[in-house]
């Protein structure tokens, strides 16, 4: 073998070799946002098994409140349903959808911790004590996975939109970027999330 041959074929196997490793990296980081997912995705069902706990301990006291309670309950279900669609697929939309159940969620727990503030007697009681304490612990463990999965897709898109893998993420099967889970209202993302009861 002359020179040039060889130096070809190194060429050649340097480049597969190279080709191979922008592969390998691709799939180690959509591996590493979807293992985020499901960390995001445990929390959720913590929080969703917890939320009809809370809404039963109220009811005793809040019997004429009952829209309150059933609007908790009915964005709870909605959640529910959609993270377990989310968790297969993890596509843009549907990132996108749990993010609004999320919101309709929160926003449907505030309206509860605002009325909840009229019944002493119910903020008082230890069941909802301890309750409102695993929310608070569950939120935070929330938040605190949502960073992770958050941290994880930007390292996914930044690699794959980078040159180049960029020309070969589509023929690899990572036609698009991985979504953010993002809420509406960033402020309530940064403050530490507050039950009171």
């Amino acid at each position: 073998m002359d020179v040039g041959t060889i130096i070809f074929l190194v060429v050649v196997v340097g480049g597969v070799f190279y080709v191979v490793s922008i592969y390998n990296s691709l799939v180690t980081l959509k591996n590493r946002h979807q293992n985020a997912f499901s960390q995001i995705e445990v929390q959720l069902k913590r929080r969703y098994d917890l939320i009809p706990n809370l809404v039963e301990t109220a009811k005793g006291y809040m019997a004429h409140e009952k829209e309150t309670l059933e609007a908790v309950i009915q964005a709870r279900n909605e959640a529910s349903a959609l993270l377990k669609g989310v968790a297969s697929t993890l596509t843009p939309d549907a990132i996108q959808q749990l993010s609004g159940a999320e919101n309709a969620l929160q926003s449907a727990l505030g309206r509860m911790n605002i009325v909840m503030e009229d019944y002493p007697d119910l903020k008082a009681n230890e069941n909802m004590m301890q309750l409102s304490e695993e929310l608070t612990t569950t939120e935070n463990r929330v938040a605190f996975s949502r960073q992770a999965f958050n941290d994880a897709v930007t390292a996914y898109n930044t690699y794959r939109q980078s040159f180049p893998p960029v020309f070969f993420a589509g023929m690899f099967g990572h036609p698009t970027d991985a979504s953010l889970l993002e809420f509406d209202d960033s402020a309530q993302i940064q403050a530490a999330p507050k039950v009171t009861f």
